[in-house]
């Protein structure tokens, strides 16, 4: 299928310069019909792209020099004479060749040699300048993408200490008031941190991004009691979508921390996933203490940065931005009836389009 691609695009390439050519032909002699222009521009312009393929191999061994260099002119202006001449004997060897074949006369005419060359040297520069603009866009492409798995990797690594600090607490808050619970607690914390520490995936299913926050959830019922209460809309269809590692823990956490942690009221924890418009769109809801707009970006009034505010937020909109894009959302809101809203808007992937 590779293979068929490549030569298909080899094909719609050269085809312009086909017809270019044979415009050419009859531009420059009016006399000759389309018919015969094109058959000329054929077995001019075949050859010159299965040449083509003998110039990308050049510019494969030969990588352009950073600085630039007088050798590397040299070598292709040397390159370009070679193709051109033999451009030339091709094209005249393809056209006797065909018209043999077809059984119409042939003489072996002395055609424009200089034009030809010229034109030759013209298609060389092309071929060359198109195939090291092609190899400078995979660098690039390839570095960029090195340096977004860099930078993933990083912003995962520091959701790590903001939840192992968060998950600490818990049991700290839990070992004066009910030390068995506080026990039982750490080992759930132990178990949350095995997982945490041990997912190196940039995503995973929504399922399983589900159950690690509902193990998250269980316990900050065991800190919070009936001050927490949870209700889940979670459609099955949309259970098997990829979504960031850790991205929808980072919206409950946010909402517990500083929703119902805040509050002596009970607090209600809203968590839906469903498809609208086409994305994948995970709403985390509470009623609890709500925040600011400027507190939800991490920021005083003024514009100060508040210590710990917003950072696990802070890097899931970071993640998303390397990961997706400007087709990935993340809106943090005060609630219509007090609370926080966050929203985050994902493209539908599976795992195997992760993996194609």
């Amino acid at each position: 299928m590779r293979r068929t691609w490549i030569w298909l695009q080899l094909l719609l390439g050269w085809l312009p310069v086909c017809v270019l050519y044979a415009a050419m032909i009859l531009a420059a002699h009016p006399p000759t019909g389309v018919h015969a222009a094109a058959f000329a521009a054929v077995t001019a312009i075949v050859p010159a792209a299965l040449l083509g393929l003998l110039v990308r191999r050049v510019t494969q061994r030969v990588p352009w020099p950073i600085p630039f260099q007088a050798w590397f002119a040299l070598l292709h202006l040397g390159a370009a004479a070679i193709y051109s001449i033999t451009w030339y004997a091709s094209a005249i060897v393809v056209n006797i060749a065909l018209r043999h074949l077809a059984g119409a006369p042939h003489e072996l005419s002395a055609a424009p040699v200089i034009p030809f060359l010229v034109v030759g040297v013209w298609l060389y520069v092309m071929i060359a300048g198109i195939s090291y603009a092609i190899d400078a866009t995979e660098r690039a492409a390839r570095s960029e993408a090195a340096a977004a798995r860099a930078q993933l990797g990083a912003l995962r690594s520091q959701l790590h200490p903001h939840f192992l600090f968060n998950t600490l607490h818990t049991v700290v808050q839990l070992i004066p008031r009910d030390p068995a619970r506080a026990a039982e607690a750490a080992e759930q914390v132990a178990a949350l941190l095995r997982t945490a520490v041990g997912e190196m995936r940039d995503e995973v299913t929504l399922e399983e991004e589900w159950n690690f926050v509902s193990r998250y959830l269980d316990l900050e019922r065991m800190r919070f009691g009936d001050r927490l209460r949870v209700v889940t809309d979670i459609q099955p269809s949309v259970q098997s979508l990829l979504v960031p590692s850790f991205a929808l823990q980072t919206l409950v956490e946010n909402a517990v921390r500083h929703g119902a942690q805040p509050r002596i009221e009970p607090t209600t924890l809203h968590v839906d996933a469903a498809m609208e418009r086409g994305r994948l769109v995970l709403r985390v809801r509470d009623d609890g203490a709500g925040a600011t707009a400027d507190a939800l970006r991490g920021e005083r009034a003024s514009g100060e940065r508040v210590r710990d505010a917003g950072t696990g937020l802070a890097r899931l909109r970071e993640r998303i931005a390397v990961m997706y894009g400007a087709v990935a959302t993340l809106d943090v809101t005060p609630g219509t009836s007090g609370g926080v809203s966050a929203m985050l808007a994902l493209p539908p992937r599976y795992a195997s389009d992760a993996d194609a």
